[in-house]
């Protein structure tokens, strides 16, 4: 039982870290270009080079399909959409030059979001993700508007954003996900997927912020941890990040072979 509990570990994480290629390499690239000053080239911009010449390199080297590439050009636009919105209510701020920055954003920071649907859409292939009672798209696609509205919004009227949190739970109460380990099927509530993939990008967001990818008001002084109230944040992004994969998926008439009724 212990070996087989092993083995089955070992296979897990392996694919799990072939599935965070991508934010690992931005991680690198983030902690390398603290360390060590390029002549003549700024930072933000050496960061876009290495996130551009590792999404050829995955796409070469068949690590990502034509499809995931555009699913992740997809949150590229999204994320940048939401940074240069938030960096203008000084949400958080990217204090460095860059010729690779537009409204106080640099091009890199699109990547960052891209680089979560690059572990979904992985992640989702490597396990063989199966979804059970996924909702309807008339009901899930609102949703998920609604929850990447909220992020603008709560700037002028009420945060809505443990009302949409509650009514997640509402939604998704039957929704499963199974994935495979070792011809193994495993399964989960998909909001505990969510908040479980939103914790572990919170704690990715503290790494990043430690290596200067942004700085939150309360870290421009010095560096502390970010709000544990960042988790929801990153809960409902990746909801949306999911519910666009899924969506996405169906679109295509994958639905019969990852999406159960």
């Amino acid at each position: 039982m212990l070996k087989n509990f092993i083995k089955d570990l070992g296979v897990f994480t392996y694919h799990q870290s072939l599935s965070c290629i991508f934010p690992v390499v931005i991680f690198a690239t983030l902690a390398f270009s603290k360390a060590i000053q390029i002549p003549g080239v700024g930072r933000y911009d050496f960061i876009l080079v290495i996130c551009l010449l590792t999404q050829y390199l995955m796409y070469k080297f068949g690590l990502e399909t034509k499809d995931e590439i555009k699913v992740i050009c997809l949150f590229h636009i999204i994320g940048l959409v939401l940074e240069l919105y938030k960096v203008n209510f000084n949400s958080w701020s990217y204090p460095e030059e860059a010729w690779t920055k537009i409204g106080g954003v640099p091009l890199y920071s699109g990547f960052m979001y891209a680089s979560v649907a690059s572990y979904i859409c992985q992640a989702w292939r490597r396990f063989d993700l199966k979804i059970v009672s996924w909702p309807k798209s008339y009901v899930a696609i609102p949703l998920g508007a609604v929850i990447y509205l909220n992020f603008f919004t709560h700037h002028f009227i009420y945060d809505f954003r443990w009302l949409l949190m509650a009514l997640l739970f509402i939604v998704f109460y039957r929704t499963i996900v199974k994935f495979t380990v070792r011809n193994k099927v495993f399964k989960m509530p998909i909001v505990v997927s969510f908040f479980l993939i939103g914790f572990f990008i919170w704690i990715a967001e503290n790494i990043a912020t430690f290596f200067g990818a942004w700085s939150y008001p309360n870290q421009e002084v010095s560096w502390s941890i970010v709000h544990f109230g960042k988790i929801s944040s990153w809960f409902l992004l990746v909801v949306i990040s999911i519910m666009i994969v899924a969506q996405l998926k169906l679109f295509y008439r994958d639905a019969g072979e990852n999406l159960e009724k």
